[in-house]
């Protein structure tokens, strides 16, 4: 259905996670929310995944390689003139939510407004304002987030769940606010869906090129044998027997805070199995390390301390790190296996 008001849709847009639920949004109210919405459930990823509606575009192969000559080039145009070029909207679900000045990873989900997912290929437009003239289009390949049967967590299992994350690095030169807008080429024209990236003159959350603090993290002997303090994943998988201060600035190391079971998004679980499957693949070169987020697993008792020491107010985070002991990659919220495999191969080198 054709949206009669594309220029209404960009002038009130907001970035809402509306896609991803809290995970992966440095909002304020992102943490609070999350441990609220676990006190209900500590079944939510199950649910969540089970519930989802069956895709509205399925092109997933497509989508995993856009081209620029799929969408039109900015030349000066506004967004809302870019965006009158739509025939239908969508919602977009935010994944990232820690900006600084540079070039930013804007990692999403494209929805309808019944929550089914939307896979075709997708490029992101950026503009200090809605009226201001855009920069673009920065190709956005999905990600897939799918790993073999032997490596499903029950977290993962229910149909409908998300299938690819959308990803693009775009231009973020000045702290403020910036305008965005997705645009999605299908065989009945162009979908597009607004949103909005809050830039921070600085955050404190260790960047590529630093050294990490050297946290222990949790092991079978620090928690005194009880599995499910570990992790919250059904079946338990094997990343804690090692404790981050011993590996690193020794061997690489892929460092994941998660919850599988108590992350109120779509995507702890997928990412915490993508982790397992890879570590069948990187296991003998790199240390995996897997920690969970609320102390004794109940969010009413706050985030864990090794959270703190990286400055952390949400999940899930990817942190790979070399053998110099320094960050080679980080990824916010949700990331697919091609994103996962970059980051370890970067540690690598």
């Amino acid at each position: 259905m054709r949206t009669s008001h594309p220029r209404i849709s960009i002038a009130l847009l907001t970035l809402g996670a509306i896609a991803l639920g809290g995970c992966g949004s440095s909002t304020k109210n992102s943490t609070s929310a999350s441990r609220h919405s676990t006190q209900a459930t500590s079944t939510a990823s199950t649910s969540q995944t089970s519930a989802s509606p069956p895709p509205a575009v399925n092109e997933p192969a497509a989508a995993e390689h856009p081209t620029p000559v799929q969408f039109p080039a900015a030349k000066g145009r506004t967004l809302e003139q870019l965006a009158s070029t739509v025939g239908s909207s969508a919602q977009l679900g935010a994944a990232t939510g820690t900006f600084t000045p540079g070039p930013g990873r804007l990692a999403f989900a494209l929805n309808t407004s019944s929550g089914a997912f939307v896979y075709a290929p997708t490029a992101v437009y950026v503009a200090k304002s809605p009226t201001s003239p855009a920069k673009g289009p920065f190709l956005a390949p999905a990600d897939p987030m799918s790993v073999a049967p032997q490596y499903r967590s029950k977290q993962n299992t229910g149909p409908g769940g998300i299938q690819a994350i959308y990803a693009a690095n775009v231009p973020l030169p000045h702290a403020g606010t910036y305008t965005v807008l997705s645009l999605t080429r299908t065989q009945n024209g162009l979908i597009g869906a607004p949103g909005e990236i809050a830039v921070a003159a600085s955050s404190p959350i260790p960047a590529v090129g630093q050294r990490p603090p050297a946290i222990a993290t949790d092991t079978p002997a620090s928690v005194g044998g009880k599995t499910s303090l570990l992790t919250t994943r059904v079946p338990p998988e094997n990343m804690s027997s090692v404790s981050f201060k011993d590996v690193l600035g020794k061997r690489p190391v892929a460092l994941l805070f998660s919850t599988p079971q108590l992350c109120i998004s779509r995507v702890c679980g997928p990412v915490t199995d993508i982790a397992v499957e890879l570590q069948q693949k990187f296991g003998n070169k790199v240390a995996f390390i897997h920690q969970e987020v609320y102390v004794n697993n109940q969010p009413t008792s706050g985030l864990r301390p090794q959270l703190k020491a990286f400055h952390l107010r949400t999940e899930p985070w990817l942190f790979t790190i070399n053998r110099q002991g320094k960050i080679a990659a980080r990824l916010e919220g949700s990331f697919g296996v091609n994103a996962f495999t970059q980051a370890l191969q970067a540690a690598m080198q």
